[in-house]
């Protein structure tokens, strides 16, 4: 709808940077509107936001600085206020991020999460439901201080974990870090005949697979996964995939993929497989757009695995 006024939702923890971010993203040409932006702000930090930016930006600012003062009668008072063609939010970090309710005609373009590379590991330790709240929220998150690469691969593997859609982005004071992630830094042979994930290893290969589907085009791989008969497949399909912990044992999703095997209908779900199939790059409306797709070229039922949960921790 054209009437629909758009809303950006920043998150973050205190001094994690969404106010450096947001000032830098008023300051662009794209801002420079003759419109209103209105700019909610619900906690305050050392950095300040530049009153030249928000006059030429033409933006407004409110301050909310209790949780229960942002609620829709507060979003509704401050729409009416100020008419606004699009908000920005810096949200506290702080606050419960899943159930925000806006004004009737304001729509959520955007959620992205800010995240300091100094203080992430610390806070994803701690803090980790309420920061896996933000990562499922978001579309993208961005990590700013990156000082060293040496976590960095696998701090966005434990972000990958809790929201496989989200787009990961490192930075240090020289701008984006391209951070490749090649064959030699996986924990298995991918020059092997047949490419072996081992137990503890599926975690690792189930998120590369979704990033990075075209690295295992035309590999034949065998893994020991499990089943799940989903209503809505075709009598010739099931997912292959294994229960994760991605936060907390109360936070457990199956990390699984649609195989293609004519021996489908003779499994059932909870099976324990070793399957051994090539992947492929499909368009499927299950998944919404592309994303792997198993072919089986031979299962065999096995045991059911000791330790059946990937720990993404």
């Amino acid at each position: 709808m054209d009437d629909m006024k758009q809303v950006f939702i920043i998150y973050g923890f205190l001094e994690a940077g969404k106010t450096q971010f947001i000032n830098f993203t008023l300051a662009q040409d794209y801002f420079q509107m003759d419109d209103t932006t209105l700019l909610i702000v619900c906690e305050e930090g050392a950095e300040e936001y530049d009153e030249n930016v928000l006059r030429d930006s033409n933006t407004s600012m409110e301050v909310i600085e209790d949780e229960k003062d942002f609620n829709i009668d507060t979003l509704n008072r401050l729409n009416e206020k100020y008419r606004p063609e699009r908000i920005l939010i810096e949200y506290n970090g702080m606050w419960d991020c899943k159930n925000i309710e806006l004004p009737k005609d304001w729509e959520i373009r955007q959620q992205m999460t800010i995240a300091d590379g100094v203080t992430f590991e610390t806070y994803f330790n701690n803090m980790k439901s309420i920061f896996a709240d933000m990562i499922r929220n978001s579309e993208l998150l961005i990590m700013n201080r990156c000082h060293s690469t040496e976590k960095l691969n696998s701090y966005k593997m434990s972000i990958k974990a809790i929201n496989t859609a989200i787009e990961v982005v490192f930075e240090n004071e020289e701008g984006e870090i391209d951070l490749p992630l090649t064959d030699e830094d996986l924990p298995y042979d991918m020059k092997a005949d047949i490419i072996d994930i081992g137990e503890k290893d599926y975690g690792i290969w189930y998120l590369d697979m979704w990033d990075n589907t075209d690295r295992y085009s035309g590999k034949k791989l065998r893994v020991k996964t499990m089943v799940m008969k989903e209503p809505g497949l075709p009598k010739n399909y099931f997912v292959a995939g294994r229960p994760a912990m991605t936060c907390c044992a109360d936070d457990i999703v199956f990390m699984g993929a649609i195989c293609k095997s004519k021996e489908a209908k003779n499994l059932e779900s909870r099976d324990t497989i070793e399957l051994i199939f090539t992947i492929v790059d499909e368009y499927r409306s299950d998944y919404g757009g592309n994303g792997p797709v198993l072919y089986a070229e031979k299962i065999e039922k096995i045991p059911p695995l000791k330790q059946p949960i990937v720990s993404m921790n």
